[in-house]
């Protein structure tokens, strides 16, 4: 009997230890990334990460011990940050916004989405593609194309071009946001606006937010950076519908197709979301433990970007071809005219 045990328990042994080499070497590479994060300030942790990854896969060969654990982060620990993230969500705040920003921000992410499909369509990129390309930069970025992967079964080469996608136009807008602004005679209150309204990352609008308040030091208007973050925050509690319809959506398209794993409806990790999300509305938590919060989800996403920027290889974006980079230039255009457009008629 106690043999038999032991014979059954080995599999699943094997199974736990898999992944331990991969996820150990994201725990490095994420706790390098959050100390140069700190050293260089004003830089996402996220993006030092998937670059870091993506120059480590572009210069050297990982062991295949590390696949399981790279796996493992770039989609388990990925999804348990994105339900993290809604603790950073205070209802009260969204709703303070008042309800000509809300319609903003509901037409940044609806006609973002639409529009990045239809061009999409015109540029003959397949469903999927555009489906993560326009969620990644209407509503969150990275976050947003994990949460999408959840209920669409996406080819990993789709998502990795997705989330390199994110970072490359993502960061381009930090400093070039700014820039814009001022040269259009926005105010402080405007250009936060803006940018949480069209900047593609939380980490990304934190860093333009910053920009537009060191640049406009004694100019009229609320902190940038205050206003960037909440109407980005607004963007991110829109992430839980459009994920679920597209969850039903994707369902539809499968319904005739047996041999194809239909999606969950509405996926366990934006269960966990929206948990969240009502457990941040209670008041509950004190201060300390949101920032342990904070920090996790944090650490958990800069170690889920360092297993994707593995699959950043530039001989695969090659073999991507061009169609998507044009996409993310003319959906980042179409957002930010969106956005910017809607913050010229609220005055």
């Amino acid at each position: 009997m106690a043999t038999s045990l032991q014979a059954l328990s080995a599999p699943a042994a094997v199974r736990l230890r898999a992944p331990l080499p991969g996820l150990a070497v994201c725990a490095a590479a994420a706790a390098a990334a959050l100390v140069a994060a700190r050293l260089a300030g004003g830089i996402s942790p996220l993006l030092i990460a998937i670059v870091l990854g993506a120059l480590l896969a572009n210069t050297t060969s990982l062991p295949a011990s590390t696949e399981p654990g790279l796996a493992v982060a770039s989609r388990r620990l990925l999804r348990i940050g994105v339900a993290l993230l809604g603790l950073q969500l205070l209802v009260t705040d969204v709703l303070a916004l008042g309800w000509g920003v809300l319609g903003l921000v509901v037409a940044v992410v609806a006609g973002g989405i639409a529009g990045t499909m239809a061009l999409g369509r015109v540029l003959g990129l397949d469903w999927t593609q555009r489906l993560l390309v326009a969620c990644g930069f209407s509503i969150c970025g990275a976050a947003a194309v994990a949460a999408v992967d959840g209920v669409v079964d996406a080819r990993k080469q789709h998502v990795v071009t997705s989330v390199a996608l994110v970072v490359v136009f993502g960061t381009a807008m930090i400093p070039g946001l700014p820039l814009a602004a001022s040269a259009l005679g926005l105010d402080t209150t405007q250009a936060g606006m803006w940018a949480g309204a069209a900047i593609h990352e939380v980490a990304q609008v934190v860093a333009a937010g910053e920009a537009v308040d060191t640049g406009s030091a004694g100019a009229l208007g609320a902190s940038a950076l205050t206003v960037a973050v909440t109407v980005k925050l607004a963007r991110v509690a829109m992430l839980a519908p459009v994920v679920a319809w597209i969850g039903a959506v994707s369902r539809r398209r499968n319904r005739e197709q047996t041999e194809v794993r239909r999606p969950p409806l509405v996926p366990l990790f934006l269960l966990g979301f929206l948990g969240c999300v009502a457990l941040r509305a209670t008041g509950l938590l004190p201060d300390p433990v949101l920032d342990v919060a904070r920090l996790t989800q944090t650490a958990l996403l800069t170690a889920a970007m360092f297993a994707l920027g593995t699959g950043v290889r530039l001989d695969v974006l090659r073999g991507v071809g061009w169609r998507p980079f044009a996409l993310a230039a003319a959906s980042t255009v179409w957002v930010s005219a969106i956005a910017l457009t809607g913050i010229l008629l609220l005055g």
